[in-house]
């Protein structure tokens, strides 16, 4: 295992991941690599004073925790290992699952981002989820059906519109029509939001860096002219002045983790979390695919275009609620 820290990047590259994931070299793009860096930092004080496992464990446990720091750094920003939470664990694995890393994986990674979790001192959570509550095996076959209704959906922007978050209720829209995911929703700015009223396509740079064309939704269109017409130029146009981009996301996550309950159908057993409107769009797209003539799979991979990957089997993982 080697961790090549570079300029603007974290770049991992692991024999393991060739057999284990098909994923012979992982590029991770940071906004900061600071973060990174202060959390490896944080986790090598650990290490070097760990005597437990053989040599051969401990340096393949080290190698599978830098994997998640890279993880926390860039999805999260998180600023201390002491912090890590179930709610890392849980999108993690999410992640992991779709670039296709198999089952007996995921529990190796699992097992190691435990082992160097409990010899934190002064840790904010005690344990992490367990296998068992993770239940892997359902999310990789078929996934876990995340997707909102729409009656949930309209009454958590109403509940946005009713206190006054226009900018959560425009968001939301954008994720439910657009099927971005919160971070590609937050770092949209008057320029990237110029050229697609434009053309009609919105450019946006996912995971790893990889890009992809989405059409722009009608309704989508209308919430963005109106945005640009408040935001300074080269602004992000749901990020205020006052907050970093980080803190607006985790501000939005708050809120509908704050008022799941109250929207949410009173039998329903799903998560339902911001993810989740990027699973409802997915199925949208899949079943109009299929009405145009697509067949299953010719539908799946046009949806997998438009998530921003390109494996059939993580499709499936989006499409769980037409099981």
């Amino acid at each position: 295992m080697e961790t090549i820290i570079t300029k603007g990047r974290v770049c991992i590259f692991s024999e393991r991941d060739t057999k284990s994931s098909g994923m012979t070299y992982m590029e991770v793009h940071m906004l900061n690599r600071n973060i990174y860096e202060n959390l490896f930092n944080q986790f090598y004080r650990i290490f070097k004073h760990n005597r437990q496992g053989s040599i051969k464990t401990r340096y393949r446990y080290k190698a599978a925790f830098e994997r998640f720091l890279v993880f926390l750094a860039e999805f999260f920003r998180l600023q201390k290992i002491s912090n890590i939470a179930p709610k890392h664990i849980y999108r993690y694995v999410d992640d992991l699952i779709e670039r296709g890393c198999s089952i007996a994986y995921i529990k190796l990674e699992l097992a190691a981002i435990r082992f160097w979790h409990d010899k934190i001192s002064e840790r904010r959570y005690d344990k992490l989820p367990t296998n068992k509550q993770l239940d892997l095996k359902r999310r990789q076959y078929g996934g876990i059906d995340r997707t909102w209704n729409l009656l949930e959906f309209d009454r958590m922007v109403a509940k946005a519109r009713q206190l006054g978050h226009d900018v959560y209720a425009d968001v939301l829209h954008i994720a439910r029509y657009q099927a971005f995911r919160i971070e590609e929703c937050f770092k949209l700015d008057t320029s990237m939001v110029s050229k697609a009223i434009k053309t009609g396509m919105v450019t946006i740079r996912g995971k790893g860096g990889l890009s992809r064309e989405v059409p722009l939704h009608p309704s989508v269109k209308v919430i963005l002219e109106d945005r640009l017409k408040v935001t300074p130029r080269g602004a992000k146009l749901f990020v205020p002045p006052e907050l970093k981009t980080h803190e607006a996301m985790k501000h939005l996550q708050d809120f509908i983790g704050y008022h799941r309950d109250s929207v949410q159908e009173a039998a329903s057993t799903r998560p339902m979390t911001f993810h989740g409107l990027r699973h409802l769009r997915a199925a949208e797209w899949y079943e109009e695919f299929i009405a145009a003539g697509c067949t299953e799979k010719q539908a799946r991979m046009k949806v997998a275009k438009l998530l921003g990957h390109g494996r059939d089997s993580v499709t499936k993982f989006y499409l769980a609620s037409l099981d």
